[in-house]
């Protein structure tokens, strides 16, 4: 049997579009003789749906779509994901895979594991499966499982256990071949633990696994596709390329369970520096594609590094006609602000303006001088100069119809070392989710290994960090050093500790109490930050929820 695993980049929503492409790749199949064809989880409607679930509408034309692609099916048998509906008592769907072939649903599978934590919420629409079966087809006994159920119990982090384990189940009752078809957001390092993860059930049970992920962005969840064919012996031997839609296909002989690769694409391994830059690229191309908000972006550079590597990842995803930039300096920005800007988009190739922003803070402190007559500069000041260049980023997008490109990173958005209504204005936040060493282990892998060459300018990357909103002023005067400020955060965030956790970890009591007070404080202003691009485990957005009143304390009990 030849088989076919493909992965996909559904738009949420797109029912029509998303049809044609199954379509599509159905009829591809067909031509090259594939026997089954695997796409991804929820391909039809794209994931993650969310409270579209909830419209009768949207519900109607999934199905007048789904049967539409039964009806086409021939000889090549199709497995795809859709939501279906539960006649039945509990929550009023299923997350399904259909398998059709000749005109007909050959079955019906539901998802049995649905996870609900972090970024994932399926609990809150759909039933689990509450039959395990196998599915067969042409003679074959078919693993049928739907992303979860193969993770089951061995996710990075176990935020919760199951009393089921499908795939085993599956495998006990005399599966010859696991098929998963998935739905599973990029996060760094995951691709190789997800690749593990797979490889072992192989292994474990003697028989292959094919994978079919999606790929794409759908606002914040970045897919990286990364989908496999797997031999018995927990070897791949066909591996798609991350982060591009692509298919591979191999031939599979149920008498003697091997399996031979077909489409021979083993792509070379990555690193991870390269995989977060690719992921950060399709995140924001996708995002400018299927919000239709705008084709273009502008962003403000200030000379540093967050504001530089936003703006090579806007290139590199948009092209760089479509990146317009705006430098903004005032009587406390430094001499480099303007030239090493400038030195960058020359590099890039990317328009630069100047609007420097004195005469509209000093029109600001004009106007507040009654009421601030008196007072010590503070960081009342310091705030209007970031204002004042947001209002400029935001007329200059609405007159040309740009989408503003917001710069900060994640140390800062994590202590609320940003401004609400000025740096942190934007409509997508690029490097959100990645602390600001990681944006410096970014930037120079750009430069050394990406383009080989210095993109980035050495002095944007060498310069000791600095909002410039006062004279002499540097990060580190309101800040722990960056590789103590990140490890600490990363420990809270990523790693759920607590403080004596941390503290235990060699960090200084005082320092880590204070930053995690400072990341508690907070939460306001991230609920009021622009999207940000997931890349981690834990992000900032839908898969962090914190209240905003709250009396939490952090003691060391």
């Amino acid at each position: 049997m030849r088989i076919r695993s493909e992965q996909l980049n559904p738009t949420v929503g797109d029912i029509d579009g998303n049809a044609e492409m199954i379509l599509s790749s159905l009829n591809k199949a067909e031509q090259d003789n594939i026997e089954l064809l695997v796409l991804p989880e929820m391909c039809l409607c794209g994931y993650p749906p969310m409270d579209f679930l909830e419209r009768e509408s949207f519900l109607t034309r999934i199905e007048e779509a789904s049967l539409k692609i039964v009806k086409a099916t021939g000889d090549t048998g199709l497995i795809f994901g859709l939501p279906t509906r539960n006649t039945s008592v509990g929550r009023s769907l299923f997350n399904s895979a259909i398998l059709a072939q000749n005109g007909e649903v050959v079955r019906t599978v539901n998802k049995t594991l649905l996870p609900t934590y972090d970024v994932f919420d399926e609990s809150r629409y759909f039933e689990p499966n509450r039959q395990i079966e196998l599915t067969h087809f042409k003679g074959c006994k078919l693993a049928l499982t739907i992303c979860e159920d193969i993770w089951s119990n061995r996710n990075e982090f176990n935020y919760h256990t199951y009393d089921r384990e499908p795939v085993i189940a599956l495998a006990g009752a005399g599966a010859d071949i696991i098929i998963n078809i998935s739905a599973s957001p990029f996060s760094k390092n995951k691709p190789s633990f997800r690749r593990e993860m797979l490889c072992n059930h192989a292994v474990k049970h003697r028989i292959p696994v094919v994978f079919a992920n999606q790929v794409g962005a759908n606002t914040e969840m970045i897919f990286d596709g990364d989908s496999l064919i797997i031999a018995p012996d927990g070897t791949i031997i066909e591996h798609t390329e991350m982060f591009k839609v692509g298919f591979v296909d191999a031939d599979w002989n149920i008498n003697t369970r091997e399996i031979n690769p077909v489409t021979n694409l083993l792509p070379k391994p990555t690193e991870p520096d390269q995989e977060v830059f690719e992921a950060l690229i399709l995140g924001l191309r996708d995002y400018f594609k299927k919000s239709g908000l705008s084709k273009q972006v502008i962003l403000g550079l200030s000379g540093g590094l967050d504001s530089a590597l936003t703006a090579v990842l806007a290139t590199e995803a948009l092209g760089r006609e479509n990146v317009t930039a705006i430098t903004m300096p005032s009587e406390f920005s430094s001499g480099g602000s303007i030239s090493d800007s400038q030195v960058l988009a020359d590099n890039l190739g990317i328009q630069l303006h100047t609007l420097p922003i004195n005469d509209i803070y000093e029109s600001f402190l004009k106007t507040l001088e009654p009421m601030f007559k008196g007072t010590e500069f503070n960081v009342a000041e310091e705030n209007l100069q970031s204002r004042s260049r947001g209002v400029l980023l935001m007329a200059v997008a609405n007159k040309f119809g740009y989408l503003l490109l917001n710069t900060g990173n994640k140390s800062e958005l994590a202590v609320g070392y940003c401004t609400l209504y000025g740096d942190m204005a934007g409509g997508i936040s690029v490097i959100a989710d990645l602390y600001k060493t990681e944006a410096y282990t970014l930037s120079r892998w750009l430069n050394d290994s990406y383009y080989q060459k210095e993109i980035i300018p050495p002095a944007i990357i060498n310069k000791e960090p600095s909002a410039e909103l006062r004279h002499g002023q540097k990060d580190v005067d309101s800040l722990p050093p960056y590789p103590v400020l990140d490890g600490i955060l990363k420990a809270y965030i990523e790693g759920q500790k607590g403080l004596k956790e941390i503290v235990d970890m060699g960090y200084d009591p005082d320092v880590t109490k204070r930053i995690l007070n400072l990341v508690d404080r907070n939460e306001h202003k991230r609920r009021q930050a622009p999207p940000g691009l997931r890349v981690s485990t834990k992000a900032f957005g839908p898969g962090r929820q914190l209240p905003l009143a709250q009396g939490w304390k952090h003691e060391i009990s």
